[in-house]
């Protein structure tokens, strides 16, 4: 199994602590995580995460699950 590169947000706090970090696996699926609760694992595909982040951009609210 191959390990993960997880990447921090732009927007994440400089110290290191307070950071959103999202990886891409194998699969293709997009993997969220909070770096104080690096076990603590979300996934997507792609398209919805395209979509969260249009409507975050839009209006800043996250979209309504289907």
């Amino acid at each position: 199994m191959s390990q993960l590169q997880w990447q921090k947000s732009s927007f994440s706090d400089s110290g290191g602590e307070n950071c959103v970090e999202l990886a891409a696996a194998v699969n293709g699926t997009v993997l969220l995580r909070e770096s104080e609760a690096p076990a603590v694992v979300l996934s997507t595909t792609p398209a919805r995460f395209a979509a969260f982040l249009d409507a975050i951009k839009a209006d800043g609210s996250a979209p309504t699950a289907p």
